[in-house]
């Protein structure tokens, strides 16, 4: 479990150290849950998820207000969510989910950022199969025991919990998600390490040096795309 924690860390290292476009990127996706339904969190779900993740990177009140008010206006911009799947380096495996309003532009963007570092455009399925959607919510302050009896008194299902460095982690199902961060809430906890709604693969792979370089490349390269949201892969990342 801990290499899954490791790579989480690493890939909010990466956006906590670019401000300006994690946060335009949490700007579209706070508009676009905001649009499927109440631009209101208690009463939409998604936006409420959305919105928890952005707590987590310290996305700005005033950029948060700004999607809810694009939402709430008569603005009807139409942004469709694709996944895109390819192969990096040594048969490395990576999940590309997307937020478009223009499909012509994308998935030209994408493929070129795989071809470019040493990977390829996978089909539709190619990879998704090796991974698991799954919330995580981390926690600092609490020991691996108390999170298990915070858990246990609120009877939420969970996957895994586990002791990682300063942070109890706790895996579950997506649709756990919120009942993991009331049972925390409900204790007294509303501050999170982590909460993500994430697709963790189901085994890791290291990678020779030279091409966890390459590999570092395409996923970088893919993050840095407009329309890029999330990447996921299956590569334990090296210090």
């Amino acid at each position: 479990m801990g290499r899954k924690w490791n790579n989480i860390k690493e890939k909010k290292a990466s956006k906590d150290a670019n401000t300006s476009r994690i946060y335009a990127k949490f700007g579209v996706e706070i508009y676009v849950a905001a649009k499927k339904g109440e631009p209101d969190p208690e009463s939409n779900r998604a936006l409420k998820v959305v919105l928890e993740r952005a707590k987590t990177y310290n996305v700005p009140k005033a950029i948060i207000d700004r999607a809810l008010d694009k939402a709430k206006g008569s603005n009807d911009e139409n942004y469709q969510e694709l996944r895109y799947e390819g192969f990096g380096p040594n048969g490395s495996m990576v999940i590309v989910d997307t937020l478009t309003n223009n499909v012509n532009r994308t998935a030209p963007a994408v493929r070129a950022a795989f071809n470019k570092h040493g990977g390829s455009m996978g089909v539709s399925g190619s990879v998704a199969y090796m991974f698991d959607a799954t919330a995580v919510i981390g926690v600092s302050g609490k020991s691996l025991d108390e999170v298990m009896e915070i858990m246990l008194e609120a009877d939420v299902d969970v996957r895994d919990i586990v002791e990682e460095e300063e942070s109890v982690i706790v895996y579950a199902e997506p649709d756990q998600f919120h009942a993991v961060q009331e049972a925390f809430k409900q204790a007294g906890i509303t501050e999170f390490d982590v909460a993500e709604l994430t697709m963790l693969a189901q085994n890791y792979v290291s990678l020779p040096a030279d091409s966890q370089v390459q590999f570092e490349k395409l996923i970088d390269a893919l993050e840095d795309l407009e329309d890029v949201q999330q990447v996921y892969h299956n590569v334990e990342l090296e210090d």
